[in-house]
């Protein structure tokens, strides 16, 4: 089961396409949906989290908590709305095409990509090309 919800009032318009899209990459990597728990917040909530969490003092676009269990996914992941439009802009991108992005990045660290080294963030940038093209998303 995936789960949408917001902390600021944005919607995601397209939750069914998204969450079918969302199973599609986790079973092509070989794992099984769970649950996942997407949270759209703010910069400054995500800010806070990271803090309190990770022990960051950055903005990021993205935080997510893995849960998983084998092969079954589940995880908890927060993306803040305000990073993602700004990384829209920066790279030129619509601001779904980024959000879209976003979104896989966390299920595929959850499929065991890392993005720690330039290796591994060669890697994953692969890996969400490959998802978002499957389904006709644009690629960076």
């Amino acid at each position: 089961m995936i789960e949408f919800i917001s902390d600021i009032g944005f919607e995601l318009t397209n939750q069914q396409e998204v969450s079918k899209w969302i199973e599609d990459v986790i079973q092509r990597r070989g794992y099984e949906l769970g649950e996942v728990l997407y949270t759209f917040c703010d910069d400054q909530q995500l800010l806070k989290m990271n803090r309190e969490f990770l022990n960051h003092d950055t903005y990021t676009d993205i935080i997510s908590f893995d849960y998983t269990l084998g092969k079954q996914i589940h995880g908890e992941i927060f993306i803040s709305v305000d990073r993602v439009r700004e990384n829209a802009e920066k790279f030129k991108a619509t601001f779904d095409d980024e959000l879209h992005r976003v979104i896989i990045h966390g299920i595929l660290h959850y499929c065991g990509l890392k993005d720690k080294t330039k290796k591994e963030q060669e890697a994953m940038r692969e890996a969400e090309n490959k998802a978002l093209s499957a389904r006709g998303f644009v690629k960076r």
